[in-house]
């Protein structure tokens, strides 16, 4: 199963209820429909799923804990009184659920939603009142609660938020808006989210619960209401026109998972992984803030018909300050099976004077035309087939190695990870998949032949997962080719989706193993050499998920090797190290990775004084800009004056139509200098020129 895949059916469920209204709210109750779904839900996660789950006292205080963290993470709405008539669910969570009695667990939702909206409508009330915010002082407000005690007195909570009142209002001001505007912008928010708390419907409270409930055993395991389960489908037939991106949601903000390979947001260049979204606009429509908006309905911001243009605000994963934001336009579209398609180009490396050229083939995704193959047509596509027409493209042109680029591609069709694993090996088992009852599947390539036998690297990122990481895992194992890259997402196991007489149940049924017997779950799979990377592990990944199932082991199986390319590391890891020291965009790579770090732990706190604000910004957007500036000049580029430039950069005439073919040829040679990703491919290439010399020099050293 795909990441996106995986990811779209579990999104909906971490969706935090940050929503009211300015009259007493009705008291949501459970259905007797709800209560059904609970018992069967309770009795597939005890016979379904993969992992052997003992629903004792400590399960039901991890599933009580995550619904309280769903409700209020930030503990700045409920107080521990209110939390203590529904302690005894800490030790008969599990009694309840398979008892379908849900009342406490809703009377303790509704506890929290009528705290929400006194909340907001205090906020709005000093709104009215008006803002009159120095933003001399010397405070601090702290960014994460998650680990802060519940407060025992409402003064507490009146204390934290009136720092964030004042922290809201300077985010803003630091924007250059004037009081008016301030005020204007933070009622749109707060008014926003007590009209949708109105809304709540009671299978929102459900599914919030079924997500506490679910998110205990692993974090693709999960309930999908009847909504969601229609809009699933929507996604997963790709006819659902939008930007191309998976969002999950982050707190209060909504961030990029993922970018649909071939969809529009990826084709723009506008978006990142770890971006987050803080407000949506039409073509010609105002900004709507989302901040604090349930992920749903950013969705439904999003969405909209084939060639309009939507707006969004977005803050660079990069950025620390949440008042580092850009508005990016992306005009929506349909993502087609042609838009997936696998396409190869031919890189010229130079080496002693002399011309080597080297293929790679981008693999953006592992899908199959399952119409046409039903159909019985000669000519379906698939990734396997397309790949095959690429390689031998390649081979007529006299490559002396192939790249295959796995980068962001999420998985798909694990048929054709197997198959196209045949193309590079003579038959063999491909992947082990082991199912709750401990039975292993062993799957496989049964036809005889390669289709090429030469040089092999495969380049892979924290986005390659599930199929991708079998594929590389395989490729690895039989020795056939260098793993190149950073280490995978780590999406080893396997989902259905199961019909329950309300909604559906996504289970985790079963993992996946490499013929080595190592599983690729959690772990993912280590490149042979690695790549510094800009995403950030410790929030995109598999091992960024709560309550992720462990990396384990079992039997390996019989399969011969093709090679040996772990003797030839340390002499690669040499030439590639000293490459990477020369090599602009690597070092960029390097130190910007390890600064992104160093900000992310340092910053833990904002301060409330403008002036010392601004320090803080500025101090640390100037290391950024001296890491692009100083990669800029190696590489003869213009300097910027900004750091956020970086996004939003173009080569100067880029995009525009000339007749000057060396200028486009310029233009052309600049934006690849210019593009840090591309780094990485240049760099793939020029490895696997050394591999093939290297075994080359060994064949002649064998012969002798």
């Amino acid at each position: 199963m795909s990441l996106f895949a995986t990811l779209s059916r579990s999104v909906a469920l971490a969706v935090m209820l940050v929503v009211t209204s300015p009259a007493a709210l009705a008291e949501l109750e459970p259905t007797d429909e709800q209560r059904q779904a609970a018992v069967e839900i309770a009795d597939s996660l005890r016979y379904g799923h993969y992992a052997d789950i003992n629903f004792d006292d400590a399960w039901s205080q991890d599933a009580f804990q995550r619904y309280l963290d769903i409700l209020d993470g930030q503990r700045a709405y409920l107080l521990r009184s209110d939390i203590e008539p529904y302690r005894h669910l800490e030790t008969n969570m599990a009694d309840a659920l398979f008892n379908g009695d849900l009342d406490d667990a809703f009377s303790l939702y509704n506890t929290f939603s009528d705290r929400q909206r006194t909340r907001l409508e205090s906020l709005l009330a000093e709104l009215d009142e008006g803002l009159d915010f120095n933003f001399e002082s010397n405070e601090r407000l702290e960014i994460d609660r998650e680990d802060a005690p519940w407060a025992s007195r409402q003064s507490e909570l009146d204390e934290l938020w009136r720092k964030r009142l004042e922290n809201d209002a300077l985010t803003l001001a630091l924007t250059d808006q004037d009081n008016e505007q301030i005020e204007t912008n933070l009622r749109q928010r707060y008014e926003g989210q007590l009209t949708r708390l109105e809304q709540t419907e009671a299978e929102d409270v459900f599914g919030v619960l079924m997500a506490a409930v679910t998110g205990s055993i692993d974090p693709h395991t999960g309930y999908l209401s009847p909504r969601q389960g229609e809009s699933f489908d929507i996604q997963m037939s790709l006819s659902l026109e939008g930007i191309g991106a998976l969002l999950q949601s982050d707190g209060e903000y909504v961030k990029v998972a993922s970018l649909v390979p071939g969809g529009p947001a990826e084709r723009a260049g506008v978006l990142e992984p770890a971006d987050r979204i803080i407000a949506v606009g039409q073509e010609d429509g105002e900004m709507v803030n989302v901040v604090g908006m349930r992920l749903d309905n950013v969705v439904d911001l999003i969405r909209g018909p084939k060639g309009s243009v939507v707006r969004l605000d977005v803050v660079p994963a990069q950025a620390v300050d949440m008042t580092r934001s850009q508005t990016v336009e992306i005009t929506r579209d349909t993502v087609s099976l042609e838009d997936q398609a696998a396409s190869s180009e031919i890189i010229e490396v130079e080496r002693d004077g002399e011309p080597h050229r080297l293929g790679v083939v981008n693999v953006p995704t592992f899908y199959v035309d399952f119409d046409a193959w039903q159909a019985g047509e000669e000519e379906y596509r698939s990734t396997t087939r397309d790949v095959a027409k690429e390689v031998e493209r390649l081979k007529e042109e006299g490559v002396e190695g192939i790249v295959l680029d796995l980068r962001n591609n999420g998985g798909g069709a694990l048929q054709e990870a197997n198959s196209l694993i045949g193309l590079f090996i003579d038959r063999g088992p491909t992947v082990q998949v082991r199912d709750a009852q401990g039975r292993i599947q062993l799957y496989g390539d049964s036809e005889a032949g390669t289709l090429y036998d030469g040089p092999l690297g495969v380049l892979v990122n924290r986005l390659s997962a599930s199929a991708s990481e079998i594929f590389a895992g395989a490729i690895q194992d039989y020795g056939r080719g260098l793993v190149l890259g950073t280490p995978t997402f780590g999406k080893g196991t396997v989902q259905t989706l199961n019909e329950l007489s309300h909604g559906q149940i996504k289970l985790t049924r079963a993992k996946f193993y490499r013929i080595s017997g190592d599983s690729t779950q959690n772990r993912g799979v280590e490149p042979d050499i690695d790549f510094p990377s800009l995403i950030d592990p410790e929030r995109i990944g598999e091992s960024s998920l709560d309550n992720a199932l462990a990396w384990d082991t079992v039997q390996d199986v019989q399969y011969r090797r093709y090679g040996e390319p772990e003797n030839m590391l340390d002499k690669l890891i040499a030439q590639h190290d000293t490459r990477a020291q020369d090599n602009p965009n690597f070092r960029y790579l390097e130190r910007q990775s390890t600064l992104a770090r160093q900000l992310r732990e340092q910053h833990t706190s904002v301060s409330l004084n403008r002036e010392q604000r601004e320090r803080e910004m500025e101090a640390q957007e100037a290391e950024q800009l001296s890491l692009e500036n100083q990669r800029r000049r190696a590489l003869g580029l213009d300097e910027l004056d900004e750091w956020m430039d970086a996004r939003t950069d173009t080569t100067p005439g880029a995009g525009e139509e000339s007749d000057d073919a060396s200028a486009q040829e310029g233009e052309t040679e600049e934006d690849e200098a210019l593009a840090v990703d591309r780094a990485y491919v240049l760099e793939s290439a020029e490895i696997l020129l050394d591999y093939a010399h290297l075994q080359a020099s060994q064949r002649l050293a064998a012969k002798r």
